[in-house]
């Protein structure tokens, strides 16, 4: 029975997409308002099986570590960023080098 409520959520969704372009000389906000009243439906539908509750439950868990992330602080951030420009831009001139030593190089070696 899973199977058919998700070919029903899936084929909701679907006839929900093709309606919003089928009906593109309605208004906008109509649209986007049905689409999203279809894909409400759709999700209840999809709830309401087995792969639908293991997907919610992982949403939540992964909500739940996301909050327990420590973010760094704003200098933290800035020192981080800094440091990875500096970096981009040495190898940026290592590489110039390299390539302008090589060119050289191979002009020579062709006359």
């Amino acid at each position: 029975m899973d199977k058919v409520k998700l070919i029903i959520a899936v084929a909701l969704m679907a006839t929900g997409v093709a309606g919003f372009y089928y009906f593109a000389d309605q208004s906008l906000l109509m649209r986007v308002l049905g689409l999203l009243a279809v894909a409400g439906v759709a999700i209840a539908i999809a709830y309401q099986t087995a792969l639908g509750r293991r997907t919610w439950g992982f949403v939540t868990d992964a909500q739940t570590e996301v909050k327990k992330v420590v973010w760094p602080t704003r200098k933290e951030t800035l020192q981080t960023t800094g440091i990875v420009l500096v970096v981009v831009f040495i190898v940026g001139v290592f590489l110039w080098i390299l390539d302008s030593g090589l060119l050289w190089t191979a002009g020579k070696l062709t006359g």
